[in-house]
C-alpha cells in the first residue's frame, strides 16, 4: 500500500471515531432526568380522648401537704392514788364513760379503820377541849374575885389553847384519812371511751400505777411539723383538709395552735390541727395527711403538671389546632390543686382559654404533624 492511500484510511478512522462519540454524547443528552426527591411528610398521629383536654379557669390553691396521726385532744390517765389490793374494776376497753362514773374500787378494810381510829381521837381530843373551856372559864371568875392567882387562871388558859391545837390536829388527821379511805373508789375524770386496761382484780397497786386510760373522741387533734419556709403562710384558724385511712371523704380541720420554738432536729415548727369528731368516726392514732392551702388565685388557666414539658430554655405544651399538633411556649405561675388534678400549674401566657392541648406526656412529638384524637368508646362496649 502506497503512503498516499494509508493516509486517507487514518483519515477515515478519525472520522469514524469522532461521529461515533458525538453520537453517544447526543443520545446521552435524550435520556429523561432523574425524578427529583419527594419531601417526607410529617407522620400522622392519634390520641384517645382521655390524652387530651380543653384549657380552662379554675380556682387554684397551692397546698402543703403534711402527714401525722390523730390524738384525743381530751384523754386521762386513771392512776392509783393510795396503795392496797384491787377489788373491782367495772370498765373494759372500749366501754363508755361518763364523768364521776365510778370504775374501779380498792380494797377498804385497811382504810377504814384508820377512819375510825382517827375518829376515836378527835373525839377524845374534843372531851379535852370541852374540860379545859369550862376550866377556863371557871377561872376567869375565881380570879376576877380574887379567890385564885393570875398565874392560876394563866395555866387554864393554856391548857385550853393546848386542847384546842389537839382538836385542830385530830380533825386534820380525820380528814386525811377520810381521804384517803374515798381514794379507794376511782371515778372517771372524764367522760369518754375507756382505751386500755393496765389493772385487774387482786392485783396490788400503788400510788402512781397506771390503771385506765380514757380517751374523749368529740375532738381530735394532728400535729405536723411545717417547713420553716412556710410558717409565714400559716395562721390561727386557717381551714385544713385531712385525708384519713378508712375515711371515704376528706375531713375539714383548723388550726388552734403554733408552737413558739423551732424544732432543732428538723428545723421545722410544730403547727396543731383540731379536727370536730360529733360521730365519733375518727380514732386516736389514725395516720392521714393534712393539705393547707399556703396561697389562692380564683379563675386563672390551668393545665396538669403531666402536660407541661420542659428543655434547657423553655417550657411548652403541645397544642392541637386546625388538625395539626404544634408545640406551643408557655409562661407557668402558681403551682397546686385546680380541683381536677392535685398537681396543677397555672398557665400565665401561650395558650388561651378554650385552647386544646395533650395533657399527658408522651415525649417530643413532630411539629405539625396531622392529628386525629379516637372518640371514647361508649361504657361496656368491646374491642
Amino acid at each position: 500500500m502506497t503512503t498516499q492511500r494509508r493516509h486517507k484510511l487514518w483519515i477515515a478512522i478519525a472520522v469514524v471515531g469522532i461521529a461515533a462519540v458525538l453520537g453517544a454524547a447526543f443520545l446521552a443528552q435524550r435520556k429523561p432526568p432523574l425524578p427529583a426527591p419527594q419531601k417526607t411528610a410529617p407522620p400522622s398521629l392519634e390520641f384517645l380522648a382521655s390524652d387530651v383536654m380543653q384549657v380552662a379557669p379554675h380556682d387554684l390553691r397551692e397546698i402543703l401537704t403534711l402527714s401525722g396521726a390523730l390524738r384525743a385532744v381530751n384523754q386521762a390517765q386513771v392512776k392509783a392514788r393510795v396503795s392496797g389490793e384491787v377489788r373491782e374494776v367495772l370498765v373494759r376497753e372500749g366501754a363508755s364513760v361518763s364523768s364521776g362514773q365510778v370504775i374501779v374500787k380498792m380494797d377498804t378494810s385497811e382504810y377504814q379503820a384508820r377512819v375510825n381510829q382517827a375518829l376515836g381521837s378527835q373525839v377524845a381530843a374534843q372531851g379535852q377541849l370541852d374540860i379545859a373551856s369550862k376550866t377556863r372559864a371557871n377561872n376567869k371568875v375565881l380570879v376576877e374575885k380574887g379567890f385564885i392567882s393570875k398565874n392560876a387562871f394563866d395555866n387554864a388558859a393554856s391548857q385550853y389553847d393546848i386542847a384546842k391545837a389537839n382538836v385542830d390536829s385530830a380533825n386534820g388527821a380525820l380528814d386525811v384519812a377520810r381521804k384517803a379511805l374515798s381514794d379507794t373508789v376511782i371515778r372517771a375524770p372524764i367522760s369518754g371511751l375507756i382505751s386500755r386496761r393496765s389493772v385487774e382484780p387482786g392485783e396490788k397497786v400503788s400510788p402512781d400505777n397506771n390503771l385506765l386510760e380514757i380517751v374523749d373522741l368529740r375532738q381530735m387533734e394532728m400535729a405536723a411539723a411545717v417547713p420553716t419556709s412556710n410558717i409565714l403562710s400559716v395562721a390561727l384558724g386557717q381551714e385544713v383538709r385531712l385525708t384519713l385511712g378508712g375515711l371515704p371523704a376528706p375531713v375539714v380541720g383548723k388550726v388552734v395552735r403554733i408552737n413558739p420554738s423551732i424544732e432543732t432536729g428538723s428545723r421545722s415548727i410544730m403547727v396543731y390541727i383540731q379536727i370536730d369528731n360529733p360521730q365519733g368516726l375518727l380514732r386516736a392514732g389514725m395516720f392521714g395527711e393534712a393539705q393547707l392551702t399556703l396561697s389562692r388565685k380564683n379563675g386563672v388557666l390551668t393545665a396538669p403538671q403531666s402536660a407541661i414539658q420542659s428543655d434547657a430554655s423553655d417550657h411548652y405544651v403541645y397544642l392541637i389546632e386546625n388538625g395539626k399538633v404544634q408545640r406551643r411556649s408557655v409562661t407557668l405561675g402558681l403551682r397546686g390543686s385546680d380541683g381536677d388534678s392535685s398537681n396543677a400549674v397555672e398557665i400565665l401566657s401561650g395558650v388561651s382559654n378554650g385552647a386544646r392541648i395533650v395533657k399527658v406526656n408522651l415525649g417530643n412529638l413532630p411539629d405539625g404533624a396531622s392529628v386525629k384524637v379516637l372518640a371514647a368508646k361508649p361504657a361496656g362496649s368491646q374491642g
